[in-house]
Order: structure tokens, then sequence, then C-alpha cells
């Protein structure tokens, strides 16, 4: 990777102030731990210095250490703000519990049902805005954005977020009387990985990229 990508800075609203604070206390955290906490593989450098590979919805990413920045390994560009902030929260509250395969709603997050209103219409409802009774569509737009399928509602797709925080997204199919509905989901044990704001970001992220390959 390049010198002068690794060098360049975000602006600094409030948001980036935290990510930084969130870098510098990792810091100190040995980076074996860090690894084995996330599921990332990690490879030294230098002394003192090296690199996290990890996949963030099924795109390589390198995180750097020590600034814990990170970048597309594709072409070392430099995350957006949002991933950055994704990446040093999964990093700082990762603890590796073992995934347990039950699925909870946002609202069943710590302080989840606050803000599940909310998350709820820029999730699920927005999927039901763009593919309404066409299950089919909803299918085709979660297959190409790597999701896989599993027997559950009428079309229901797991997407790895990052290696120790998968997403389910449950489709039902209305008709004619009865609109569709759709949910996003979490593992159980998503609390610890990342705080719940966080999680919508990713929910906001996952519903992105399913719309972005709808047909």
């Amino acid at each position: 990777m390049s010198n002068d990508k690794r060098s360049s800075h975000l602006s600094k609203p409030a948001l980036a102030t935290r990510v930084d604070g969130l870098r510098e206390a990792l810091q100190q955290v040995p980076v074996n731990l860090l690894a084995e906490r996330t599921g990332a593989s990690y490879q030294a450098i230098g002394p003192g210095r090296g690199e996290f590979r990890l996949s963030l919805f099924d795109s390589p990413v390198l995180v750097i250490y020590p600034g814990l920045v990170g970048f597309d390994a594709r072409n070392d560009d430099e995350l957006p703000l949002p991933f950055q902030a994704v990446l040093a929260y999964y990093f700082h509250t990762g603890d590796g519990t073992a995934l347990t395969g039950n699925w909870v709603s946002f609202a069943e997050l710590p302080d989840g049902r606050i803000y599940n209103q909310a998350f709820q219409g820029y999730s699920g409802d927005e999927l039901v805005k763009i593919f309404g009774l066409d299950a089919e569509a909803f299918k085709s737009a979660c297959e190409r954005g790597g999701g896989v399928s599993i027997s559950l509602g009428d079309a229901a797709y797991i997407f790895y977020a990052l290696p120790r925080l998968p997403m389910l997204v449950n489709y039902w199919c209305g008709d004619e009387d009865f609109p569709s509905s759709c949910k996003i989901l979490f593992d159980q044990v998503v609390s610890h990985y990342l705080p719940t704001d966080v999680c919508a970001i990713l929910g906001s992220m996952l519903t992105r990229k399913i719309i972005k390959n709808a047909a």
C-alpha cells in the first residue's frame, strides 16, 4: 500500500474524534488478542507495524497497525468514515464470544426499542418499498450481493458484515390484501461485537447493498 494513501486524514466531526479515541485505546491491546477476538488475520510488516486482514460485507479490508485505519484492499483507498467507525468499534468491542445462531431483532438489543421504529423505517421498510410483492427480485438482489439463502419466511439471507458478525434479512411477501414485510436481524451475541447505534449503521449499509444489487 502506498505511503501517501496511508497518511491521508479524515475530517474531524464528532464521530471521527470518537474513532480516533477508540484507535488510541486499541494500541494498548496485543495484536494477537485483537486478531483472536475479531476473527481477523494479522501479518507483521515491520517492528511494531502490521496489517489486519478481514472482510466487510465480502469486500477485503486492510486495517493498518498501529494507526488502525481501514483501507479497501482492492485499490488501497481509505474507507469512508462510517466504515472506519464500524471497524474501530468492532475491534474495540469484540471479545471473541461464540455465535449462537439465534436471531434477535434490533428492538431486542440494548436500548434498541427506543430507536427501533427509525431503524425499521430505513432498513426493512425501505426494502419493501423497493421489492414489494416481488420476492424473486429480492432473492436475486440478495444473491448478487453475496447473501446465503436459508429456509425462513418467504425469503431469508445471511450476510457476514464482519467475520464474527452475521446479519439475517427475512422477507415475507404479501398479497393484494396484506403488504409485504421485512426485518434485519442479528445474532444474539451481537452486543459483544458492536454497540447498538453502530448496529444501526450496519443495517443501513446492508439495506443499501441489497438495493444496489436490484435489477
